[in-house]
């Protein structure tokens, strides 16, 4: 396996004393695992940043194997993860797609869409600027696996933005996190705590 591409890391997990296994979403082969080596390093650590686009080079002697990479960041989400919202918004985003998505299938619609969400999570003024592309992203994900989905009704209003968001939870845990270890979810109840708190 040779594989050159742009990709969106969505999750990092440390493996051994030095290294890391990323998952790496890409627009031609969808969700790859993948090893990096020295992954603890002071030049590494930023990069592996869940939401960081980056560009990927993966090789591997046989399919069968897990690939090594390397990778080069081409935008960065860390500013962002100090401020509360954003970090929680771009966690979920990341935790879901991760969880939800089979290994090496492609899933174009779903790349251009979870890219457009992290840039509005990132510069968009507000959360009312991105939760309708959260809510879109969600929607196209259920879509995209089989599952039909509940079709958000285009709104201003933050209330009803939530009510969107909320009525999007029971199908993603029925039919996406029903038998999958850890508790995903919990990452959707941070950010929507965390949106609640834009009501008071």
């Amino acid at each position: 396996m040779q594989l050159r591409a742009p990709a969106i890391l969505v999750a990092t997990r440390a493996h051994g004393e030095a290294g890391a296994v990323v998952r790496l979403l890409t627009e031609e082969t969808g969700l790859i695992a993948a090893y990096v080596a020295g992954a603890h390093g002071r030049q590494m650590r930023p990069l592996l940043i869940p939401g960081n686009r980056v560009a990927a080079e993966l090789h591997a002697k046989s399919e069968s194997q897990l690939p090594f990479a390397r990778l080069e960041l081409v935008e960065s989400c860390g500013p962002w993860l100090t401020e509360p919202l954003a970090a929680a918004a771009i966690g979920w985003a990341c935790a879901l797609t991760a969880t939800a998505l089979p290994e090496r299938t492609a899933y174009p619609p779903l790349y251009q869409a979870i890219e457009g969400l992290l840039g509005g999570i990132c510069h968009a003024p507000s959360a009312r600027g991105w939760l309708p592309a959260m809510t879109a992203y969600e929607t196209l994900l259920l879509r995209e696996l089989g599952y039909g989905g509940v079709r958000p009704q285009p709104q201003d209003d933050l209330n009803l933005l939530l009510e969107n968001f909320d009525r999007l939870e029971e199908p993603l845990l029925r039919y996406l996190l029903a038998d999958r270890r850890g508790d995903v979810i919990a990452a959707r109840h941070i950010l929507r705590e965390r949106l609640g708190r834009m009501l008071t």
